[in-house]
Order: C-alpha cells, then structure tokens, then sequence
C-alpha cells in the first residue's frame, strides 16, 4: 500500500478530506495510474496513521476521503541526529537511505578538515535537493511516520554547536579504546533523550576536531578494535540505538 506524506494544515478532520499537492499529484494519476476507491496511507509527521480512498484527482490536487485513523508506533522513542562528515563519491546518498530506514530523525553533513569533498554553494543546494528527495523515498519504503530533514552542510565548529541542545552526544574515535565505559553510555540512554552521532569522513577526524567536540560534552566512544568505514560506523551506531530504544519501550 502506497504512503504519501502530507502537511497537518492538508488534512480536514470536519470534512474527512485529505488534500494532496505538489509532485505526488502526478505520482499518484500518471507514474502508479490510480483510480477513484483504491487505498492509500497518508502520514502527517506525528504518529497517526490516515487510511484513505483516493476521491476527487483535480489538475493540482487529488483530494483523499479518510476512513480512519489509528496511532502507530512506527517511530523511535528518541530523536536521533546524524552528524556525518562528507564522504567520497555517491556515499552520502547510501548513508542517507540506510540512516532514515534505521530511524534517524535528522542528517546534518558536516564539512571536516580531511573530508575530501569540497561543495560550492551551487552544488551544495543541487546535492541537499536530492539527499531530500532520497530521505523521502526511503521514509515511505520502510513506513516511517516522518519525512527526515537533511540540513545544509555545516562546518564541524557549528555542527558541535548545533548539537548542543541535544540530551546526549557521542562520536566514535579509533583512539577511544574502553568499550566497557562505550556499553554503559550506551545502556544509560533513556527513550525521550535526544542523541547526536558524530561520524567522521574516511580520513577519519583530527586531534583538534575531537578536542573541540570534548570540549562541547561530545563523549568520544568505541565501535571495537575494527577499523570502520565511514559508511560502516554510523549504520553500526545506529543499529545499536535502535535496538536498544526499542527494547524499552
């Protein structure tokens, strides 16, 4: 069953009408060719779940009639933020895909004294537009409740600012070498806390990086005694987060 994602202001609960604009218009009449009667999911970025007919397809929208409504625990219990350092080539967009189908309610790319990718300006709104739209596809591939948002790239001193706002933060250091200390933060994690993850890029970061995230309560953590790369180690933290939020609930 198809999922589109909407604005709260698009749904009309007097009237029962769920009104969908924008691209998913031609989506739903031309690319799946539906027809008046089928069912459709609609998500609003909170936690209910809209079943839906498709009623009325106009030139620029389809109006949606609801026939219920039901909350769904699709969403983790804690806002998890993923500060991932610009990796070579088309990784990002792997990264992207697999963070939101594992949870992530936000990716920030962060640019890195040893990330080797450089974005002008130009790139970066051309490169940020198609992140989006892989987030998006991914939310409605595994079911999420929400769309998560990419950020604009951020240099590192801002993204450890930004970040200071959340509950918990940790970033994965090769030279963290307690993993005792590592599983005991990690078991500490209360659902409702929100959590930041560093990564860095495959250069890995710099001493001074680390020092300036340590001194922004960024606590550095071990993955183990493998060398992960950088499209490894987020997955790897996030895996571990969903497991363990999910298993207190």
């Amino acid at each position: 069953m198809y999922r589109f994602f909407v604005k709260p202001e698009q749904i009309d609960m007097e009237e029962k009408k769920v009104h969908i604009t924008g691209s998913d218009v031609n989506h739903i009449k031309n690319v799946l060719r539906m027809r008046q009667g089928e069912t459709i999911l609609i998500s609003a970025g909170d936690n209910l779940e809209y079943t839906c007919l498709v009623g009325e397809m106009e030139a620029e929208e389809v109006i949606a009639d609801i026939s219920y409504v039901q909350e769904v625990g699709m969403e983790l219990p804690s806002k998890i933020y993923l500060f991932q350092g610009l990796p070579k080539s088309d990784k990002m967009e792997m990264i992207i895909q697999k963070a939101v189908e594992l949870g992530v309610y936000e990716v920030i790319p962060v640019s890195t004294a040893r990330a080797v990718v450089k974005l002008d300006a130009k790139k970066e709104a051309s490169k940020q537009k198609r992140w989006q739209t892989i987030a998006e596809s991914a939310a409605k591939q595994s079911k999420r409740m929400v769309i998560p948002q990419i950020h604009s790239v951020m240099k590192f001193s801002e993204a450890v600012n930004y970040a200071g706002e959340l509950d918990i933060r940790f970033i994965p250091y090769e030279l963290a070498e307690d993993m005792a200390h590592t599983k005991k933060l990690f078991e500490q994690i209360e659902p409702g806390q929100s959590i930041g993850i560093f990564i860095g890029p495959e250069g890995g970061f710099t001493p001074e990086e680390i020092e300036l995230a340590m001194a922004h309560q960024v606590q550095p953590i071990t993955l183990g005694k493998r060398i992960l790369r950088t499209e490894t180690a987020g997955m790897t933290v996030l895996s571990i987060l969903m497991f363990l939020l999910e298993g207190k609930e």
